[in-house]
Parts: C-alpha cells; structure tokens; sequence
C-alpha cells in the first residue's frame, strides 16, 4: 500500500514547483512565520514557480478577521507576493479552509468509498480501558480495533445514538521520505495508529484539510517549520490514501526549516517582544533589512557575507541549502543589517520613509511645508550614515523642526555640560556674530569656531563643541555640529546659543 513506486514523491522543478504560505488567522504575525514565508517565496522566486497563499480558518474559536489582515499587511510590507490565493484569486479557488467545506465532503465521500477512512465510534474513555484489560499502557492510544466493524456491529452503535468519527486507515509499513532540509527519515510501521481526520459533527480536521488542500492545489513542495515535523508520517499516509483515490498523483518534496530560538536557548515564543513583527516595523526596520536578516535565520548567501539584496537571494536561495540547525534571532545583529540597508538607499528615499516616524513622534504633521521638505532635504544625509533604526530618526532630526522658545534640553545633556560651558557659549556666540549670512555655511561656521575656541581658548573640540550641541540640538548626540547650524541658519543658531547661556547665568 505504501511503496514508492505506487506513491511517487514529486520531481518538479523549475516553473511546475508550487510552493504555499498556509497560516491560521490567530494573533499577531510571528517572525518565525514570516521566515517560512520568506523561504517559500524565495524558493517560488528562484525556480520560476508558483507560490499560494491560503488561509486555514477552520477554528472560529480563534481565527480572526483582525489577525488575517495584519499577516496580510505583514507580507505586503515586505513585498513578499503570491501568484495564486486570497485577494488576488486562481484556478484552485476559494483560498480560504472556511469557504471549502463541500470540496472536503467529496474527497471524503470518495475516500469512504474506497475504504480509505472508517467509521469509529470508540470514545476517549474506552480506548484507555481496551488499553487496560490488554495490559497496555492505559495512554497509548488507539490501536485500530475498529478497522473491520461489521455492517451489524455499527448499526448497534448507531442505535445507542453514536455518532461516529472517521479515522484514515494507515499503511502497515515503514513510511519514508527525502527532506529536503534534514535528508532520510523514516517512520517505523506501527508509530502511528489509525488517526481521525473527521469529528462526529462533522467537521473534517487540520491533518486531513490541510494535505487536501495541498493535493487539490498541486503543491509539490511543502517548506514548514521543524515543529510540524511529527506530523508529516500522517500527512503521507494520507497522501497515499488520496493517489489511490484518484485525487492526486504524487506527494510532494517536504522540507521542515529550523526553529527561530529566543534567549536561552528556547523558541522563540509569542510573548517576546521580538517575536511580533510588527514591533520592528514600528521601531523602524525597512522591509529590505528585516528580510536580508530573516533570510539568515537558517540560510546564508555565503559564509562571509551577511548583507544582501533581495535580488540577490532569490538568485541563490535553495532549500538544500538552508541549515537544519536552530537560528537565533539576535536583535543587535538585525538592527545592524538594517542598518546597512538604510545607508543603501537613495538620499531622497529614506527622507520619505522618516516622515511616518516623524508624524508619530510629533514631529511633523502631514502635509509637510516646502520649508518642512527643505530642511529634511538636507538634514537627511546627515543622519542616514548614523542611524540603525528609523525610529531613532525623531530624536535625531527632532530640533531642526522647532525654535529656540520651545526647545526642551534633556536632563542628561543639561548634566554633562562642563564648568566652563558659560565662557565657551560667550566665545561661540561672539565668534558667530562676525560670520556674515550670505557666508553662512559649515565650513566658515566650523573655521571660525575653531579660531575661537580651539585657538583662541586652547580647548580640546570635545570640550569646546559639547556645550554647542546640547544648546542646539536639546542632545548629548546630534547630527553633525557645523552642518546642523547651517541648517538652522544664523538667527535660530545665535537664539539657542543665548537661551543656554542664560540659563547658566
């Protein structure tokens, strides 16, 4: 009943490969999620398949609307598409489990009719004491006494009002496939009894729907995560059940991809911050950083290099490849990723992508001003070379977009001002004064600054420039001193300078 020959694996390649993305609607996208949905993308990209996004909402008691527009958001934000599924359609539709119900009433009726699945009317309870007087353990299971019930035998259980349950009838031999991640793994006969893929209500279950669906589809490549592992002997046996149905002709190529660990060595769990993707968008990573850096949890491009384009991984990217290991995620490492790819992009692009951080920080209100436009025109440069996170971007680009009235200098930049922060603002606001504003720009601003106080006051420029900063930017860490200030312009910079000087006075 289960040999290959009979049961051929998949063997397609290029553009016949069709991969799926299949979450269930429950809370927040988990970055592990996104990771199986990274690969399987990549490896849809790569081969010049396809790949389909379904949604498996058979559990109303926690699917949710909600959740399935953020796993939605999550992907478009990262620009991970789909060629087949919700929202955008194809020839295997409806793609979603709720609004499949009928189809799995055929393939059931046909797997009832070919002996595929039985009746079972066996309760929980009874299975543990058929253990007992058979001297088993009592928590062993099922062991597939109902197989053959007579015709008369389910009649009498119907008339104690029974409902039954409908189990698959699994093959009596070892069951073994080829992961595409992990290599040969075979499943010894008799690890796994007669499973129920069809509650007494009615209601057909996640074994059974799921590879249903994925046989109806022609899904030749399942890609998902290592914790589903122990189910795949089930998910080929009935596999075996629906070639043998005429329901489909192969099973496809599995490939079980590595947890996404936490601190301490453990899954990497919902209740961690880093686990929720949308946490990192709202701190700021863009989608071209998240994805090159969720790409390395169990894959790289190569052994030396961690920074790459998106273009770049689908190039390469083979599920062969990726490592059966766990991967950690380790956020100083991603914001460093993302950190490169912010100084990748073009001036005028990350100046867009800062306006949402800004508006939400207060900053800025939509629409900006032209003088608005200007000023994150040019302060933009400035700080692309210095930030990891577009988040950071508000606190570092904040005072361009106030006046010196509603300045605020933070506590810790007010306390690491030195002794002599009176006598460096005084030369400062002197030396500035004499800077004409048609000559006003950082190389004159930092020339005769310079004079003033590295020559003139003998300062070391951590010592002279300090006070400046705090008095310009609120800060201890600004953008650059000079090029700020000519940001700002003459008036705005000599007005700061004499707010903080007179509150030392």
């Amino acid at each position: 009943m289960s040999d290959t020959a009979s049961h051929p694996f998949s063997t397609a390649t290029g553009a016949d490969v069709r991969v799926r993305f299949c979450p269930s609607p429950t809370g927040t996208p988990h970055v592990g999620l996104i990771r199986t949905a990274l690969f399987n993308w990549a490896y849809a990209r790569h081969t010049g398949g396809k790949l389909v996004f379904r949604i498996e909402d058979t559990d109303a008691a926690r699917d949710s609307e909600e959740s399935y527009a953020q796993i939605v958001d999550g992907l478009t934000w990262l620009k991970l598409d789909w060629d087949e599924g919700v929202n955008v359609g194809g020839p295997h539709a409806p793609y979603r489990q709720s609004q499949r119900y009928d189809i799995y009433a055929e393939v059931i009726d046909k797997l009832k009719a070919t002996g595929h699945i039985y009746e079972s009317f066996a309760t929980g309870e009874e299975i543990e004491a058929r253990n007992v007087s058979l001297g088993r353990d009592p928590k062993l299971g099922y062991d597939n006494f109902e197989r053959d019930l007579t015709e008369e035998q389910r009649d009498a259980f119907r008339a104690e009002g029974r409902l039954p349950a409908l189990r698959l009838r699994v093959p009596d031999t070892d069951l073994s496939f080829d992961d595409l991640v992990r290599g040969e793994i075979t499943f010894p006969a008799g690890s796994f009894s007669d499973f129920v893929v069809v509650r007494p209500n009615g209601h057909p279950l996640y074994p059974f729907v799921n590879p249903v669906d994925d046989a109806l589809m022609g899904i030749t490549h399942v890609l998902r995560g290592e914790d589903l592992l122990s189910s795949t002997p089930r998910q080929i046996a009935l596999y075996h059940a629906l070639i043998e149905a005429g329901i489909t002709t192969f099973v496809p190529r599995f490939g079980h991809l590595p947890y996404v660990m936490g601190d301490g060595n453990k899954k990497l769990s919902k209740r961690d911050p880093e686990s929720n993707l949308f946490h990192h968008r709202d701190r700021g990573f863009i989608p071209e950083g998240l994805v090159n850096y969720l790409a390395l949890l169990g894959w790289s491009l190569t052994h030396d290099r961690d920074v790459f384009s998106i273009d770049e991984m689908i190039a390469a990217f083979d599920v062969v490849d990726v490592n059966p290991n766990p991967a950690r995620f380790d956020v100083k490492k991603a914001e460093s990723i993302n950190g490169d790819h912010i100084r990748l992009l073009e001036t005028f692009d990350f100046a867009a992508r800062t306006v949402p951080y800004l508006v939400a920080a207060g900053v800025l209100t939509e629409p900006l001003t032209d003088a608005q436009h200007d000023i994150l025109a040019q302060a933009a440069p400035l700080v692309q070379e210095r930030v990891q996170l577009l988040g950071e971007t508000p606190g570092m680009l904040g005072f361009l977009f106030t006046d010196a009235a509603s300045l605020t200098i933070e506590d810790d930049a007010r306390a690491s001002l030195p002794a002599n922060a009176g006598e460096v603002l005084a030369a400062s606001l002197g030396a500035l004064e004499l800077v004409p504003v048609s000559e006003w720009n950082h190389e004159a601003i930092e020339s005769s600054l310079r004079d003033a106080l590295i020559e003139g006051l003998g300062l070391k420029p951590r010592v002279a420039f300090g006070p400046l900063r705090v008095a310009l930017s609120g800060r201890r860490v600004s953008p650059p001193l000079f090029e700020s200030m000519q940001i700002l312009g003459k008036p705005e910079t000599i007005a700061r300078l004499d707010k903080l000087s007179a509150s030392l006075g």
